[in-house]
């Protein structure tokens, strides 16, 4: 049973970036598709980025795009959430994701994924 466990979040003032990570532990993740998602208070889950196993192919949403990159460590199962130029609307708690499910490009979807970390929040003042 994988394990995920987000770390990075925190409080910060707009146009500030920050960088999440997530550590996966219990397996090796190397042959899983990550994402994270978000989910700010009264909204449901979002997707924000996803990114194959061998990291050659990512997909933003459009409110992050430009502003966010994804990357990945297999050898250290570790996945990376870098945000750049936040903004107030960004404040939410950021989970990452894992799914062994989705053979294609990464899902926007987020019951594609059977992985979940406890999240990390992420605070934008203006």
């Amino acid at each position: 049973q994988v394990q995920l466990v987000e770390s990075g979040g925190g409080l910060v003032q707009a146009g500030d970036s920050l960088r999440l990570s997530c550590v996966a532990s219990g397996g090796a993740i190397s042959n899983y598709l990550m994402a994270w998602f978000r989910q700010a208070p009264g909204k449901e889950r979002e997707f924000v980025a996803g990114i194959t196993w061998r990291g050659t192919n990512v997909h933003f949403a459009d409110s992050v795009k430009g502003r966010v990159t994804i990357s990945r460590d297999n050898g250290k199962n570790t996945v990376f959430l870098q945000m750049y130029r936040l903004k107030p609307e960004d404040t939410a708690v950021y989970y990452c994701a894992a799914s062994t499910l989705i053979a294609g490009p990464v899902s926007v979807v987020a019951w594609e994924y059977e992985y979940w970390g406890q999240g990390t929040q992420v605070t934008v003042s203006s």
